[in-house]
């Protein structure tokens, strides 16, 4: 079978090795799609740690090359372990695995998939749940207005969740191909930061106020400048996406701090056991696309056989921002 790996800094290719053998409490799943996480894929791709001392390559997993790059795939079930009761042979599922051709998971981090979901979708959930994630980070209340800063697929992501649950939304990106899926994913504002009556138009269509809650998904620190400059006094700002930058403004400084302003940081699911841990939250937003309350169609821009995965990782890592929902078919 074969499987993607990063070797070095830009450097990925396909390895070929053994399937693996069927853990006990676990299944083998047949990779049917995967999907690309533009933002840490590609952090990995350019192998950047996330800490200043270099020791971390993802939270708390070490920094070592080579790696598996990856946490999206829909597949079928091809073998149950022995202590298995809620899966079987031929299901359709997802799981949050790396790109290659067969995986194993344990039985509780398989999520089985309704047929009225395509695989393009049901694909991205882990993706996904980094924006449900983040906006119940934030609780917004009925009726606020809601700002998501950068229309990646996590942006996109948290504007479908936005949109699910009634609140009035601002897409903020400078791509005018970004700002069109937005449009088209129900956005009640898709404006981009450059334009001149920016600020004009978002106080606008907030009635004068600013938003409630903004949350950033474009991994700069100048766009969480941009998320405090237009949020309303009280307002909170959830940072959903990973940054290896440094602000270059001061974030208590005049006039955020008279603002009295919550600043936010979104990571991981809600311990096990908890209302909306991972079982649960992914069991609603599967609910949600089975109803199409969550449409996210618009955002899968791209489908590639899984060959082309390593001249994608180079397109994205040189900014193609064309490039928004890339699925690989297997």
């Amino acid at each position: 079978m074969q499987r993607l790996i990063v070797t070095g800094p830009k450097q990925a290719e396909f390895q070929e090795v053994d399937r693996p053998a069927c853990p006990e409490d676990g299944v083998v799943i047949k990779a049917r799609v995967t999907a690309i996480s533009v933002g840490t894929e590609i952090r990995v791709f350019r192998a950047v740690p996330v800490d200043a001392a270099g020791k971390f390559l993802h939270e708390r997993i070490p920094f070592e090359l080579p790696v598996e790059n990856g946490y999206s795939m829909v597949g079928e079930i091809v073998e149950t372990g022995s202590r298995v009761e809620s899966l079987v042979v031929g299901d359709r599922v997802f799981a949050g695995l790396p790109h290659k051709e067969y995986a194993t998971a344990a039985e509780q981090d398989v999520f089985k998939l309704p047929e009225e979901i395509p695989d393009e979708q049901a694909v991205f959930l882990n993706i996904l749940e980094v924006g449900h994630i983040s906006l119940r980070r934030g609780s917004p209340s009925p009726g606020e207005n809601v700002a998501v800063l950068g229309q990646g697929v996590i942006g996109l992501g948290i504007l479908a969740y936005a949109r699910a649950f009634g609140f009035r939304t601002i897409a903020v990106d400078p791509s005018p191909a970004r700002l069109a899926i937005a449009e088209a994913m129900g956005a009640g504002l898709a404006i981009s930061p450059e334009e001149p009556d920016f600020l004009a138009r978002v106080a606008e269509f907030c009635d004068g106020h600013g938003a409630d809650l903004v949350v950033e998904a474009a991994s700069v620190w100048s766009a969480v400048e941009t998320g405090m400059q237009i949020a309303a006094p009280e307002a909170k700002i959830v940072v959903a996406a990973r940054h290896t930058d440094q602000p270059e403004y001061n974030p208590v400084g005049h006039p955020y701090l008279g603002k009295r302003l919550t600043l936010l940081t979104s990571y991981g699911h809600e311990p096990l056991g908890s209302r909306w841990d991972r079982s649960r939250s992914v069991a609603l937003s599967i609910d949600l696309l089975r109803r199409d309350r969550l449409r996210v169609a618009p955002l899968v821009t791209h489908t590639f056989d899984r060959q082309e995965l390593p001249d994608i990782y180079a397109r994205l890592e040189q900014g193609d921002r064309d490039i928004v929902g890339a699925v690989f078919r297997w």
